[in-house]
């Protein structure tokens, strides 16, 4: 017979007696997540993408600004400097000489070059013009009704202020990109708005009822996707009448916008209806006497919830981008109303961005918000992912 030899182990071996009856320690975190809501996992997922949650705090104030434009711009939106046409930005100092003065900025020396008549501006250090602050500056009319002229920061007495410089008008280019931001921030919220309204209704009809309701959205989403973007918009927009208020040329724009937009979402509604809708909840409300807009408004749509915002971050800057060509092209919101792409538009002539390269500052705000909207869209997507 075999000898049975002994293996040496290390492992340990507890000699207390077993309790069938004795409850498993309970880990706090992984019972934490158990019983979270779909929007706390949502959030704590999407704590994690760093750069998303920059690019929200970052929008967050973005959209504060426009809440108080009137406040804190130094200058009014339409304030003219003949003594400051196409002035260059005005660096901000804390200290003079050594000595600490404060925010304040130099004057200028201004000389007109005879061959170019071109204006050209050199620090006068002998001006120092000390910044105020929580001052009475330009008058101006909150939100278009109440009558004010308190400001975050006013120039010197007698003295000027242009952060990013002036354009041909003598005008404050910060000013008026602050401004110019509750124009082309507002028409994508609004437009994304619209574009809701018609992807969700139209996307659950077609994915609820199926058959030729289907087939006539589909269709109708296939011929509006088949034409180019651009001269979609620009077409609507021309057809839009000149004599038309600013005001509601940029509503008109708005509408434009969402009218264009909503087919993706659309097909998103349809494909996460077609897929829910023989779910066990959804035949239980059915049965119960639901109608159909009860159980896709209550019960579907909720259940998706989380991908409809994430596809709405995605789609706000396609919208801040159409505005910004249009009004570039020049078929967009019109003065007085100022936006990015009605700044942008005084930059098309070369030599004059060669000369004043400030006046291309519009851009840079349209390029930092469609970042920040794309990277919280795709942190907001791989939170809302259950499988990530």
């Amino acid at each position: 017979m075999s000898e049975v030899k002994e293996v040496a182990t290390d492992r340990w071996v507890d000699p207390a007696p077993f309790d069938p009856y004795e409850e498993d320690p309970v880990d706090p975190e992984r019972e934490r997540w158990a019983k979270a809501s779909q929007w706390q996992l949502l959030w704590w997922r999407f704590k994690r993408h760093r750069l998303a949650v920059v690019s929200m705090w970052f929008l967050a104030f973005m959209y504060a600004t426009i809440f108080v434009t009137e406040f804190i711009t130094p200058n009014g939106r339409d304030t003219r400097d003949p003594r400051s046409i196409n002035s260059p930005p005005q660096m901000v100092h804390l200290f003079h000489e050594g000595a600490l003065v404060g925010p304040f900025v130099y004057g200028w020396k201004q000389t007109l070059d005879m061959k170019t008549l071109k204006r050209i501006y050199v620090e006068d250090r002998s001006k120092v013009q000390k910044l105020r602050f929580f001052c009475h500056g330009d008058p101006y009319r909150f939100w278009g009704v109440v009558p004010g002229d308190l400001h975050l920061v006013c120039p010197a007495e007698n003295g000027t202020f242009f952060l990013f410089g002036t354009d041909r008008l003598g005008r404050d280019m910060f000013s008026r990109i602050m401004y110019g931001a509750r124009v082309s921030l507002t028409i994508g919220l609004i437009g994304i708005a619209v574009s809701f309204v018609l992807g969700m209704s139209l996307g659950g009809l077609a994915g609820w009822y199926g058959g030729w309701i289907d087939s006539a959205v589909q269709r109708l989403i296939e011929v509006i996707r088949c034409f180019p973007t651009i001269p979609l918009w620009l077409a609507l927009s021309a057809a839009m009448p000149v004599h038309w208020d600013p005001i509601w040329v940029f509503f008109g724009i708005t509408i434009i916008l969402g009218l264009i937009d909503w087919t993706g979402l659309a097909r998103a509604v349809r494909s996460k209806v077609l897929s829910l809708r023989e779910e066990d909840f959804a035949q239980a409300a059915t049965f119960m006497g639901a109608r159909p807009a009860r159980v896709i408004g209550r019960h579907l749509i909720p259940s998706f919830t989380s991908h409809l915002i994430a596809s709405a971050t995605l789609s706000i800057p396609g919208m801040i981008l159409g505005e910004t060509a249009l009004s570039f092209l020049g078929l967009g919101v019109r003065a007085p109303i100022v936006s990015w792409g009605v700044l942008l538009n005084d930059a098309q002539n070369v030599n004059v961005v060669a000369l004043y390269p400030w006046l291309l500052l519009p851009v840079v705000p349209v390029i930092l918000v469609v970042l920040a909207f794309n990277f919280m869209g795709d942190g907001l997507r791989d939170a809302a992912d259950p499988y990530n």
